[in-house]
């Protein structure tokens, strides 16, 4: 501690007799600290909102669609065939492992209340939605199996369809709307839970009874109509594997598939696509922070660099120092103590920016960002890493010097 509150102080004034070339010296390590804070902060706000979208998904959600229609050799896409039924869906909901299971039915309507009118998606689905989605009511009801039964003009909706329908402080809740000029009741409303990952408005909806939009907005027999999907809950994540499994040899019997025939319905599990996406976005930061850290490291070059010039220059007082007694170890600690200073200013200047570049990038590209201090803290442990290394060669040439070929240096 005797050698290294005079080396800082000594430190400090060799650093402000040359500001420019200081500040010159500290660029690479600002630029490298700056850009990890925001390629880590961007990182894990992107995988923060993946996993917010993995959990909107639901409780290990799988979902069934329709196959492909084929109609004089030119075939649809998924969900072009009317092959799936809501004895399906009874018949899915029985297997083991499975909790719960949904059809689903979709339109898009104008809907109308006593204040506005509005264009949104109208889902028709089982009571055990709610569940399968993970979501939650704001405030109201939701509908059950007796409103399933009568084919009841019940309604859920979400945040934005009633901010739209209700622009006024009033609860909806009571109120009635109409759907394709037919009235429902508005039950309940829908927690807020914003964009999905495809940018698409999720509170953006009405949830009536699958048997209602059926036969009272599309006017078909619920025993004999198409859905548009099956929604099934697993009971376990570690179950989805085998419920896949059993749902696709369930349907090939029903359906009197036989393979090799190709299956007129599709299987998927939500969660591996999310995963994926996940694992692209790890894939992405972990990239962009390596770019990052190369730019720590031609930092740290140019810190080496300089400290080289700044034992030669000071050759001179180097040799006087060790003619009056100053011994190697202390002449190590004073070049190592000035290239730690010049990492660890940089560090700290580049945390500043790195926050105010996150937050930069974040309003203009709207994408979300997470700081840590972990983060924080691990840049600038970094950066002095940066300078303790790269400055060890020119300190370890500083203390090696002759002090006779020292003081006769130019």
């Amino acid at each position: 501690m005797s050698l290294l509150l005079p080396a800082i102080r000594i430190a400090f004034d060799a650093l402000v007799r040359n500001k420019e070339r200081s500040l010159l010296t500290i660029l690479g390590v600002i630029i490298g600290v700056a850009a990890v804070i925001i390629t880590v902060a961007i990182g894990a706000g992107a995988r923060a909102a993946v996993d917010r979208q993995i959990a909107s998904l639901g409780s290990n959600v799988i979902i069934v669609v329709p196959g492909s229609l084929q109609n004089q050799g030119a075939r649809t896409g998924l969900g072009g065939a009317a092959t799936l039924n809501v004895a399906d869906g009874l018949a899915v909901a029985s297997l083991p492992h499975v909790t719960s299971a949904s059809p689903m039915v979709n339109l898009r309507a104008q809907v109308v209340s006593d204040f506005a009118n509005w264009q949104t998606s109208v889902v028709g689905a089982a009571p055990t939605y709610l569940f399968i989605r993970n979501w939650f009511l704001e405030s109201g009801s939701f509908f059950n199996d007796a409103d399933v039964a009568t084919s009841a003009k019940v309604c859920v909706i979400g945040a934005t369809v009633a901010h739209n329908l209700f622009p006024s402080s009033d609860s909806p809740l009571g109120k009635t709307i109409r759907i394709r000029n037919v009235p429902f009741q508005v039950v309940g409303v829908l927690k807020r839970r914003g964009q999905n990952a495809m940018g698409m408005d999720q509170d953006d909806t009405i949830v009536v009874p699958y048997t209602a939009l059926m036969q009272r907005l599309t006017a078909n027999v619920v025993s004999s109509s198409a859905v548009n999907a099956l929604l099934v809950s697993s009971d376990a994540s570690g179950n989805i594997k085998s419920v896949l499994g059993e749902i696709t040899a369930l349907l090939q019997q029903r359906h009197r598939i036989i393979p090799p025939a190709p299956d007129d319905f599709d299987v998927h599990n939500l969660a591996d696509v999310a995963n994926a996406a996940a694992t692209a976005a790890t894939v992405l930061q972990i990239l962009l922070a390596s770019i990052a850290a190369v730019s720590l490291v031609v930092g740290g070059i140019g810190i080496m660099n300089i400290m080289l010039v700044s034992v030669s220059e000071r050759t001179r007082e180097i040799g006087l120092r060790m003619a009056v007694g100053a011994r190697g170890g202390a002449i190590l600690t004073q070049f190592l103590v000035e290239a730690t200073i010049l990492s660890l200013l940089g560090g700290a200047i580049g945390m500043i920016l790195g926050l105010a570049g996150a937050g930069a990038a974040s309003t203009i590209g709207r994408f979300p960002y997470i700081i840590s201090l972990p983060t924080l803290f691990g840049a600038l442990a970094f950066s002095a890493v940066i300078g303790v290394f790269f400055g060890y060669y020119p300190a370890l040439k500083a203390a090696r010097l002759d002090p006779i070929v020292a003081l006769h240096a130019e």
